[in-house]
C-alpha cells in the first residue's frame, strides 16, 4: 500500500495485527509481509461530490442520472488479481480463522494467483460451461473464493447458494429446484460430512462432487486438493480468451416474495462497471485500499459482489469473520474485531445493534474499531434513529476530529448491486445517496409514491432460464422495474441523495380505502418494539385498522409481562397519531417460527410479509377477533 495520498492532504498510521497471521498452510507472516502503511484521509475527502439532471416527462415520470459520465472499466473482473499479484505479492488477500488451529490462516495475492490459475487449468479441462455450471454450497471461505475465481478465469458460471439451503431447509426443496434449474457440472462442498444429507439426494447423481475435507457419507468424491494438480495450460488459454465482458460470472439466487428461487444473471461487465461506479463516488477505496472483517454471505450480493469485489478491485484484504449477527454467535465477531482494525466496516442494521452496546462499553474494542475507520456502512435496512444517534455519538466521541463517516446506498442482487449511493459526511439517517455514474434512473408516480427504476450496465440481462419472469422484470424502454419507492432528501436538490420508501408491492389499502405505507409502519414498530420481537408483520388489506403479527424472539417466554410489554411499547408507538393508516389497534403474539421451507423468511432473514399473511390466513383471522383473549390491544 501506498504510504502517502495523491494529494498530500493525509497523515499516516499502522496498520495492527501482524502478529495474527499465518500463511495458508501454517507458516508464520511477519508484519513486513502486511499493508504497513495507509494514508488517513479527512472526512470530507472521502467522497467525491455527483450533480444530478433531473427532466420531467408530460406524465409526471422524472428522469435522472449523474452528470459525471462513468469512466472505461476493465472487461475482465479477475484480471485485477493478476495485477496485484505482480505489483504487491506478499500482500494478505484472504484470511480466516480454522477449526482447530490458533490465529488466523491467510494466503496472499501472488498464492492467490498461483492456485487460481491451476484451479483453472483443472475446470478448463472438465465438461463445464453455462450450461453445465458449478453450484458451491459451502459459506465464505478461501478455497470458496478460489474456486469462483478460477472458474470466472474460464468462463464457467459459479453459484454460490445458501447455507440454509443445505442445512437448515428440512425438504431441501429449494435446493433441488435449483439443480434442476442449473443442471451444474461440479458442486462443491467444503465439508463432506456435514452436507452429506445434501449431497446424498438423487439429483446429485451424475454430478462431479468436489469436497475440501472427504467423509465416508461421501463416497467417490473428488479431493479439492486434486484441482491444485492443475492440467493443460492449452486449455486453460483457449478457454480465457474467450472471456469477455458478457460472459456469465455467477448466478445469484434470490425469492423475493414470490419463494421461487430465481437465478439473477451477473455478467463480467456488471461487477465491473458497478465497481467503477463506486470507486468514483468513494475514491478512498482505490485510494487507500480497504481492510475489512466481514461475515456477510457470499451467495448475496452485498458480501458476494460488493464486499469482496471492493477488495479484489482495490487490492485490499479481507478477514473472513466466523461471527454473525446474532445473540448467540456476535462474541465472535467481537473477538475479531478486538484483534484487527478494519478500514470500511459493513453490516447489516441488526449487526450494528449488537455491536453499538459493545463499543459503548468496551474502550479497549473501541480504541480497536476505530483505529483506522474510513467509514461505517449499513445496508438491507434503515437503522433506527436511536441505533444511528448511538453510533454517530460514540465516533464522535472517539475521533472528534477525524470522525468515519456513516454510509449507506441501495440496490438489488439485479443491480450488481449498487444504483444509488451516499457520497456524503455528516448525511441524514436513511439517506441512500444519489444516482452512480453511468445509472440512469426513472421516477413512477405509483399510489403516492415514486416507483424507482434503473437502467445502466451494471443492470443483469435477466433470470437464468425464465423468459417471462425476465420479460416482465423490464418496462419498454428497457429499466429494470424493483418494485421499490424513493423519496427526495431534497426536492429541489437530487444530488443530496434519496430515502427508500418502501416496496410499492407491499402497500395495501384498509376498508375506508386509506392507503397503508408499509415500511414507514414496519420502521416504526421495529423502533418502538426493538429487542421485543424477532421481527412484526403490518396486517391486514381490506380491515378497519391497523394490527401486527409478531415473531417473538427465540426463547421468549410468551407470558403476561411480555404482553404488557408490548402493550406499552405500542401505545408509545402510537402516541400522537391519529390516522388509522398509522396507527396500531391490535397485535397478535405468533408461537410458530417463520418457515424457510414455506417462503416466509429468506435465507437472507428477512420477511416475506405478504406470503406470510396468505399462510397464516387464520391467524390473520384471529388478529381482528376482538373476542381473542391473545389479541393484545394499546
Amino acid at each position: 500500500m501506498s504510504s502517502a495520498a495523491s494529494d498530500g492532504q493525509c497523515c499516516v498510521v499502522r496498520v495492527s495485527g501482524g502478529r495474527f497471521f499465518e500463511r495458508l498452510w501454517g507458516t508464520p507472516v511477519t508484519t513486513e509481509t502486511l499493508p504497513t502503511e495507509v494514508p488517513v484521509r479527512a472526512p470530507h475527502r472521502r467522497f467525491r461530490d455527483v450533480t444530478v439532471e433531473v427532466k420531467r416527462d408530460p406524465d409526471g415520470v422524472l428522469r435522472l442520472q449523474a452528470n459525471e459520465p462513468l469512466q472505461p472499466y476493465p472487461d475482465r473482473f479477475h484480471d485485477y488479481l493478476w495485477g496485484w499479484a505482480k505489483e504487491r505479492p506478499s500482500q494478505i488477500f484472504l484470511a480466516e480463522r480454522r477449526a482447530g488451529q490458533e490465529g488466523w490462516a491467510s494466503i496472499t495475492y501472488a498464492e492467490t494467483a498461483e492456485q487460481v490459475g491451476l484451479i483453472a487449468q483443472a475446470l478448463a479441462e472438465r465438461n463445464l460451461g453455462s450450461e453445465r455450471p458449478i453450484l458451491i454450497l459451502s459459506g465464505n471461505a478461501i478455497e470458496h473464493q478460489l474456486l469462483g475465481l478460477a472458474a470466472l478465469c474460464v468462463g464457467v458460471p459459479h453459484a454460490p447458494i445458501s447455507v440454509a439451503y443445505s442445512l437448515v431447509s428440512q425438504d431441501l426443496s429449494k435446493l433441488k429446484y435449483i439443480l434442476k434449474l442449473l443442471d451444474p457440472g461440479l458442486v462443491y462442498a467444503a465439508d463432506a460430512a456435514r452436507f452429506a444429507r445434501a449431497l446424498a439426494i438423487p439429483e446429485m447423481q451424475g454430478r462431479e462432487i468436489v469436497v475440501g475435507t472427504p467423509s465416508n457419507d461421501v463416497p467417490h468424491a473428488t479431493q479439492f486438493a486434486k484441482l491444485l494438480s492443475g492440467g493443460s495450460a492449452a486449455s486453460l488459454k483457449q478457454a480465457a480468451d474467450k472471456v469477455g465482458p458478457d460472459t456469465i460470472a455467477k448466478f445469484l439466487f434470490t425469492s423475493g416474495s414470490t419463494g421461487v428461487p430465481k437465478g439473477v444473471i451477473i455478467t463480467q461487465r456488471m461487477i465491473n462497471a458497478n465497481m467503477k461506479m463506486f470507486e468514483q463516488v468513494w475514491p478512498f477505496v482505490v485510494e487507500r485500499p480497504p481492510v475489512m472483517i466481514d461475515w456477510l454471505p457470499w451467495s448475496h450480493v452485498f458480501g458476494g459482489n460488493h464486499n469482496i469485489g471492493q477488495v479484489l478491485r482495490s487490492g485490499g484484504t479481507l478477514f473472513i469473520d466466523d461471527g454473525r449477527p446474532l445473540a448467540a454467535e456476535f462474541e465472535r465477531t467481537l473477538r475479531n474485531l478486538r484483534e484487527l482494525s478494519p478500514t470500511m466496516y459493513l453490516n447489516v442494521p441488526k449487526g450494528f445493534e449488537l455491536l453499538a452496546p459493545a463499543l459503548a462499553n468496551d474502550r479497549d474494542l473501541r480504541n480497536r474499531f476505530f483505529a483506522d475507520l474510513d467509514t461505517m456502512f449499513y445496508a438491507g435496512a434503515t437503522l433506527p434513529q436511536h441505533l444511528w444517534d448511538a453510533l454517530t455519538d460514540i465516533a464522535r466521541r472517539e475521533r472528534p476530529h477525524d470522525t468515519p463517516s456513516m454510509i449507506s446506498s441501495w440496490g438489488l442482487t439485479e443491480t450488481a448491486p449498487g444504483a444509488l449511493a451516499l457520497n456524503r459526511h455528516d448525511a441524514e439517517i436513511g439517506n441512500i445517496g444519489p444516482p452512480m455514474p453511468g445509472q440512469e434512473v426513472k421516477l413512477v408516480p405509483n399510489g403516492g409514491k415514486l416507483e424507482i427504476r434503473v437502467r445502466g450496465p451494471n443492470i443483469t440481462p435477466g433470470y437464468w432460464r425464465m423468459p417471462d419472469l425476465t420479460r416482465q422484470a423490464f418496462d419498454d424502454e428497457g429499466y429494470f422495474i424493483t418494485g421499490d419507492a424513493v423519496a427526495f432528501i431534497d426536492d429541489n436538490d437530487a444530488s443530496r441523495g434519496f430515502r427508500f420508501n418502501g416496496r410499492v408491492v407491499e402497500d395495501f389499502k384498509l376498508s375506508s380505502g386509506t392507503r397503508v405505507h408499509v415500511a414507514e409502519v414496519w420502521a416504526r414498530a421495529r423502533q418502538a418494539l426493538g429487542p421485543l420481537v424477532f421481527d412484526v408483520v403490518v396486517a391486514a388489506p381490506d380491515r378497519d385498522d391497523l394490527g401486527l403479527l409478531i415473531f417473538p424472539p427465540a426463547g421468549r417466554a410468551i407470558d403476561d409481562i411480555y404482553r404488557d410489554a408490548l402493550r406499552k411499547a405500542l401505545r408509545q408507538m402510537n402516541s400522537g397519531i391519529t390516522a388509522s393508516s398509522r396507527a396500531i389497534a391490535r397485535a397478535l403474539v405468533l408461537k410458530e417460527p417463520p418457515s424457510l421451507d414455506a417462503g416466509e423468511i429468506t435465507d437472507k432473514g428477512s420477511l416475506n410479509s405478504r406470503g406470510i399473511r396468505e399462510r397464516r390466513a387464520a391467524d390473520v383471522v384471529r388478529l381482528y377477533d376482538d373476542a381473542d383473549p391473545e389479541v393484545i390491544k394499546p
